[in-house]
């Protein structure tokens, strides 16, 4: 493969989370171009200045490395499968794939790029909306190591913390672990909050005391920021991962179901457990 560095990249995708990343790689000197099926994103990308490419396969054509930033597995193997607009990338493209989907997915897409000299990497994101405004994500990214290390420069623009999780497919796996855990303890949090409140305690007060105890956890540090917009589909991807290999995950089945009830009441203690 190519060792040259990387100076052109193209995003698809330009929302909540892939818009700032947009902005952070575009300000630090990337030539950024920028796909959407929502024209009406078109301002905001260029206010990023980054550069607005309608055509996802001139994009494709045009990027030495592509980051792909969609809701679901569908979405992704139609752009990346056989005719789909990335399948114009050349020898040596990278093409990272932001998005939370099925390990099976990143492996299948992975395999049938290579078959055309493409390096198909999954880099997942943590910490949410705020980190990516922040420019302060950590990066999981599954794939091989050199190609890893090629697009570090490219990650490091929006992430804080990068880690090379193993093989391509394995960045899906590091971000199942981490929402099945992320979403046990916005449950737990919302649940010790709303019992303390019942017994008149000042519940901000009591936050911060539990940030210097045993109980201290990321969402409790950085309450009301999650807006849960992704539980049911995260959880759902954790399940199906654990009935192929029959797992019992007795406890993120039923976070499954918590976090369908939490979600219209999420932070209004008042309303919780009601």
């Amino acid at each position: 493969m190519t060792s040259a560095p990387i100076r052109k990249v193209g995003f698809i995708g330009a929302g909540r989370m892939g818009l700032p990343m947009i902005g952070h790689v575009a300000a630090r000197g990337f030539e950024v171009a920028v796909c959407d099926i929502d024209a009406g994103k078109r301002a905001a990308v260029e206010e990023r200045k980054a550069r607005w490419q309608p055509d996802a396969a001139a994009l494709a054509a045009s990027s030495q490395a592509i980051l792909v930033c969609v809701g679901y597995d569908h979405e992704l193997r139609a752009l990346l499968g056989p005719g789909g607009p990335l399948a114009a990338a050349a020898q040596g493209t990278i093409i990272a794939v932001l998005s939370t989907v099925h390990p099976k997915t990143i492996v299948d897409l992975a395999q049938a790029a290579a078959g055309r000299g493409v390096h198909l990497v999954d880099s997942t994101v943590c910490r949410g909306g705020k980190a990516a405004d922040e420019g302060t994500l950590l990066s999981f990214v599954g794939g091989a190591a050199n190609v890893v290390e090629r697009l570090k420069p490219v990650l490091a623009s929006y992430s804080t913390d990068i880690v090379h999780t193993g093989e391509a497919g394995t960045a899906q796996v590091a971000k199942a672990a981490n929402n099945l855990v992320m979403w046990s303890c916005l449950i737990a949090n919302h649940e010790a909050l709303a019992l303390a409140q019942r017994y008149g305690m000042d519940t901000e007060k009591l936050r911060a005391a539990l940030q210097m105890s045993s109980a201290d956890n990321y969402v409790l540090r950085n309450w009301r920021v999650n807006t849960m917009a992704w539980s049911e589909d995260d959880m759902d991807i954790v399940q199906q991962m654990a009935a192929e290999r029959g797992v019992a995950l007795p406890q993120a089945g039923l976070n499954r179901e918590l976090c369908r009830m939490l979600k219209p009441k999420r932070f209004k203690l008042e309303e919780y457990g009601t």
